[in-house]
């Protein structure tokens, strides 16, 4: 200690220390060291959440109900009403509201509630997301692992502000909610890149939550390596890789990206107002959902009715996505599928479903993309295509263009499709303007007046919204 004491006694020391102490301060000013602790946390314990979702809703009950649904199509409808109707009456009568849950609800909680999700409902939205999905609902996993991981990670910031050395304020709860929204999209789709653009991509429709890059990237490789270790590290859907493209791809993937962007934007603008519609009709939320379940039972019968297979616009889809990728089927089937596919979705969703359409998008827009592929370019790389139509889906109607891209380049396992995609991407989100599925996303680089005319629209559509007492 005297040592020490008589070394900073020299002038030069003296001289020099302060200006030491003030650049460290400077550069670690953010405490960014702390997310080394937290974020892995945040991975593990999300990553066993959506494992046993994943569990409960791949493995177990919904091939076990869509084996069912192909041996005996006539029970297709009653197995939709009651499992849409189960959900209806869990978050009608067991939540305090049943129009806020999934990914709106963590959107709205980043700018309107400090990251704040009430866990006091946590187990019913994810419940009732099982029984949406798990009974046919046209809707995937992406939307309980979305929130599942967002709210873990807001109840984990009330646990850690019992330790004064983590520092946490409440901007960090928000970026601990986004840090968990990215941890679980990772596991759900065996693509940690995927979930960490587009976790950050999601709050806004031009920008990104650039505070939340660190925490969010170390989460979701936790996350990620954690369902792994149960489930595999392999890619969810597998592509035919090609090393290359040409010209002629790129111009083919300028036209198919300006058409689904045209197609993305009808869809978004039809099921806002069927949502609104919903929101504002005067009957109990579990007879809405009836209907909405009917009327998707009806998509996937008319369907499969006109094309018997091993195709069908329910459930979660993975099976279709595999089926699309790697067997025959013509344009018009093609076509057919992702059109019911995009209606059976806006009836489970639009009804008031618990869950997202990540999956139903990007699905539709293979099936676009190979149909164009297969009628139109008359190619030979139908992968190509279909990535291509999945990115510009996504890009366009969730607004999140790198997040469609990072998720081809996983996806793909290669480097072949990216700037075919990113081409089809680009395009398809400037051509749909700000129509976007979510209406909570906001403007973040607005100019004033652009700044007015989004609150203005943003008030309106709460207003339309806002459930009725």
């Amino acid at each position: 200690m005297r040592r020490l004491k008589k070394l900073t006694n020299y002038p030069l020391l003296r001289r020099h220390l302060p200006l030491v102490h003030e650049d460290l301060a400077t550069t670690y000013a953010r405490n960014l060291h702390k997310w080394l602790l937290i974020a892995p946390m945040i991975g593990v314990i999300a990553g066993l959440a959506i494992t046993a979702i994943a569990e409960i809703l791949l493995r177990k009950m919904w091939p076990t109900v869509l084996a069912y649904y192909f041996q005996h199509h006539w029970m297709i409808i009653p197995g939709l009403v009651l499992g849409c109707a189960v959900t209806g009456l869990i978050m009608q009568y067991l939540t305090p509201d049943p129009n806020q849950h999934s990914t709106e609800e963590i959107i709205q909680s980043y700018h309107e509630h400090e990251g704040v999700v009430d866990m006091r409902w946590f187990p019913q939205k994810l419940l009732a997301a099982i029984t949406t999905v798990g009974s046919g609902g046209s809707a995937a996993l992406e939307g309980p692992s979305i929130y599942g991981g967002a709210a873990i990670a807001s109840w984990l910031w009330t646990k850690l502000q019992r330790f004064p050395r983590f520092r946490l304020t409440k901007r960090d709860r928000r970026i601990m909610l986004i840090c968990g929204a990215a941890a679980g999209m990772s596991a759900v789709f065996r693509a940690p890149l995927t979930g960490i653009v587009f976790a950050l991509e999601m709050p806004y429709k031009d920008d990104l939550a650039h505070e939340a890059l660190l925490p969010s990237l170390i989460a979701s490789v936790v996350s990620y390596m954690t369902l792994g270790a149960f489930f595999g590290s392999e890619p969810l859907f597998n592509f035919a890789n090609v090393s290359g493209y040409t010209m002629r791809d790129l111009l083919w993937s300028s036209l198919l990206g300006l058409a689904i962007g045209l197609i993305a934007m009808v869809f978004v603008i039809t099921f806002r107002r069927l949502r609104k519609f919903v929101v504002q009709w005067d009957q109990p939320h579990w007879i809405k959902l009836t209907l909405g379940g009917f009327l998707t039972a009806l998509c996937g019968l008319a369907f499969i009715n006109l094309y018997p297979g091993t195709l069908i616009p329910l459930g979660p889809n993975y099976e279709a996505v595999r089926e699309i990728l790697t067997s025959a089927h013509t344009s018009k089937e093609l076509v057919t599928f992702g059109i019911f596919k995009l209606a059976a979705t806006a009836f489970t969703l639009g009804a008031g479903g618990v869950s997202a359409m990540f999956v139903p998008l990007f699905l539709s827009g293979g099936g676009f993309g190979i149909a164009f592929a297969q009628s139109i370019v008359h190619s030979s790389s139908l992968g190509l295509y279909a990535a291509v139509g999945m990115a510009a889906f996504i890009s366009a109607a969730y607004k999140t263009p790198l997040a469609a891209v990072v998720f081809v380049a996983e996806a793909t396992g290669g480097h072949g499709f990216i700037i075919p995609a990113l081409v089809g991407a680009a395009i398809a989100y400037a051509v749909s303007g700000d129509a976007s599925v979510s209406g909570d996303q906001r403007l973040h680089g607005a100019m004033p007046g652009d700044e007015t005319l989004h609150d203005e629209h943003h008030e309106e559509e709460e207003a339309l919204l806002a459930p009725h007492s």
